[in-house]
């Protein structure tokens, strides 16, 4: 059951006031006075509709947009026009919140038509992986064929619970991609998992990276990791001209985080409690500091609710007024938009809930930049699900 307008402003009072790891004052203090015009509204515009779970949403170099979606499908959207491009996804496991995921488009797709996607793997009926696949679209637009498997062995529960997996590109280029820890106890304090990390390769060969935290590991997984300690990244972004990474990641009941990824950090989830525990024990602090003293603390957390934030980007661009280098982060179960104010460390001094996003568009989950500055999210309902526009409003 979706909630009343008043029951989301109360639910967005828990979230601006619930912290962990960043002060009230933080939180709470105005941003720095600008002589930018400020924003008043929001326009918010439907691109196309007719998708199934759409994850993801990539934009080519002639202004069409890809868009992932979780049964296995892929559509391209040129104007409002919406249709399917073939491929072979009869692989994909869609099973949970397993299938076919996040997406990015190559940085030379002008030349190589490539793009990458995310997706759980299956051979027959059984579940085998999440891997990461280079796909080339071919010169009309209208099917995709495999290129290779980029890289594969990240873990996967067979149900498809907590699959991630948000692929982005950082500022130098690395292939950065949030993961989930496929709700199994172990994997996300085991540096030798793929699983509740985020991960920074080379994105033509999926190697790890040279100058990578653990690169003098002897265990090429290892080697891949550039942070750990995670649940279930399902957001991750690059916050313009600083190369500063966030993450927007899924908490159990409580404590979604968004983050501010350290190389080489842990971020202090571990349902194992030390290896002591078989089973997925959920009861664990999302950061368990005194288990991990080190554990990097969260910038902002939903405090006793959750409301299972998904995706994250940037709004850049002078038209967005005050609003600009606001971090925006979807909400799945909370069915929302929530804008970031940060200071240049990346503390949160403000957080605040659109009101054209508030319980509007039902369940909400890629959220990424368009190349004309335009904000673009998808639903996730599951049946005619939309692509969105939004730009500042009058």
């Amino acid at each position: 059951m979706r909630t009343t307008a008043v029951a989301a402003f109360a639910s967005l009072f828990l979230l601006v006031t619930a912290c962990s790891g960043a002060s009230s004052e933080q939180v709470q203090s105005a941003p720095p006075v600008t002589s930018k015009p400020a924003v008043s509204k929001l326009k918010v515009e439907q691109v196309t509709a007719g998708l199934e779970h759409g994850w993801d949403v990539g934009f080519l170099p002639d202004g069409k947009i890809l868009v992932t979606q979780r049964p296995g499908k892929l559509a391209l959207v040129d104007g409002g026009t919406k249709r399917d491009v073939t491929a072979d996804f009869s692989d994909v496991l869609v099973r949970g919140e397993g299938g076919l995921m996040g997406m990015v488009i190559s940085k030379d797709f002008a030349t190589s038509r490539e793009f990458i996607t995310c997706q759980t793997h299956k051979e027959g009926d059984n579940a085998v992986d999440i891997r990461l696949v280079t796909w080339r679209l071919s010169d009309d637009n209208a099917s995709a064929t495999k290129v290779k498997d980029l890289l594969t062995g990240l873990p996967v529960n067979p149900s498809g619970r907590h699959s991630g997996c948000r692929p982005t590109f950082g500022a130098d280029g690395a292939l950065l991609v949030g993961t989930g820890d496929t709700a199994r106890p172990q994997h996300p304090q085991d540096r030798t998992s793929l699983g509740g990390k985020v991960l920074r390769v080379d994105a033509k060969t999926g190697n790890p990276l040279p100058d990578n935290p653990f690169i003098s590991s002897a265990n090429p997984n290892e080697q891949r990791l550039f942070t750990y300690g995670h649940r279930n990244v399902q957001g991750v972004t690059v916050r313009p001209g600083t190369g500063q990474v966030f993450t927007a990641e899924h908490g159990p009941t409580i404590d979604d985080e968004v983050n501010l990824e350290r190389a080489g950090a842990n971020y202090g989830w571990d349902p194992s409690k030390g290896g002591t525990e078989t089973e997925y024990d959920e009861g664990v602090p999302m950061t368990d500091k005194q288990r991990f003293p080190d554990a990097v603390s969260p910038l902002w957390t939903t405090g006793e609710i959750t409301e299972a934030i998904c995706g994250a980007e940037f709004l850049t661009g002078s038209q967005w007024g005050t609003l600009e280098g606001s971090l925006a982060v979807t909400a799945l179960k909370g069915q929302k938009l929530l804008l970031f104010r940060l200071d240049e460390t990346g503390k949160v001094t403000e957080v605040t809930l659109p009101p054209e996003f508030d319980d509007k568009f039902g369940r909400l989950r890629a959220v990424r930049g368009g190349p004309d500055g335009a904000l673009y999210i998808t639903t996730s309902e599951g049946k005619d699900d939309k692509l969105l526009r939004v730009t500042p409003g009058a």
